[in-house]
Parts: structure tokens; sequence; C-alpha cells
């Protein structure tokens, strides 16, 4: 009950506009996610400076779990040269970064009609038995020690994938 596992891995394009570009995210976000499907991203709130209504699409994201997660999450540290820095991660062990171009995901190709996109990864770690405090029906808290804490999820990381942690 111990083990941390890797409960998700959200990958985000934020593009700020509707239209082409928006279309050739949410391409190339299917093509690094093995032809899942995403989701759009919309405005929370009207921002006049930056030309946003509420309810407007500005980005795309899609949920990877299981097995390709892991395999997903491996190619996205090749990318960041197996080097992260001890700040990406907060206090519940979760941890975030990003790539600033898709050409240095590996499999990846550059392709000249489309922008020079990059993306967030973000990745939650959990360990088994916190459904029981997330499931409707009889739901409790889980304890202190159950919880994963950053240097916990700095550990796992660097052993699993062989990550420098600056």
């Amino acid at each position: 009950m111990r083990n941390i596992l890797i409960e998700k891995v959200t990958v985000n394009i934020g593009v700020g506009e509707p239209g082409q570009t928006l279309d050739q995210a949410r391409d190339l976000l299917g093509r690094l996610a093995g032809g899942r499907k995403t989701l759009e991203t919309r405005a929370k709130r009207r921002e006049p400076t930056f030309k946003l209504r509420k309810d407007l699409p500005i980005g795309c994201k899609v949920t990877i779990r299981g097995k390709s997660a892991q395999e997903f999450l491996d190619k996205a540290l090749i990318a960041k040269r197996k080097v992260i820095k001890s700040s990406n991660f907060d206090k519940q062990g979760n941890l975030s970064f990003g790539i600033a171009e898709y050409i240095d995901f590996p499999g990846i190709k550059y392709d000249p009609s489309m922008p020079m996109f990059g993306f967030d990864v973000c990745v939650s770690l959990t360990r088994p038995g916190r459904r029981v405090q997330l499931r409707k029906l009889e739901s409790a808290k889980i304890g202190k020690s159950h919880k994963i804490t950053k240097e916990e999820a700095m550990e796992f990381v660097k052993t699993t994938f062989g990550v420098t942690l600056e």
C-alpha cells in the first residue's frame, strides 16, 4: 500500500485564440498522446486586454492514464534531458514541467505548416487506497502518513525514471 503510482498525466497546450492554430494544436496533441481524444479548454472569464470572452476556446488538453502514461512521461523526460528542478514538485507530491518546442519530443517530426508549439505536462502521483477519500459512498479521510510528500515524490521520480534533480 506504500507504493507510489502514476495516477494520470495531463498534457496541455494553450493557444489563446480559436481558429486554425487551435485545430493544429489539437492535432499535435492527438499525435503526442497516441491518438487519444483531446478536449477544448475555454476561457473562464472575460479579459479585454487579451481580447478574450468568457467560454471562448483558447487551448486543448488530453489525459493519459495507465501504462501509456508512464511511457509518455518517460519520453517527456527525455525531451527535458532527464533534468528537473525541485521547484517543479508541489507539497502533495505532484510534478509539473513544460517543454518549449514540440520537436524536442522523441518521435515527433517538424511540420513546416504548423507553428512552434510548447506544452505543459502535469503528473499526478497517488498511492493505492486514495479512492477511499474520493468515493461518494462511505468516504473517509486518508492518514497523514499515507499522503505523498514532496521528498517522496522526488525520490520516486529519481529512481523510476533516472532523473537528475537540480
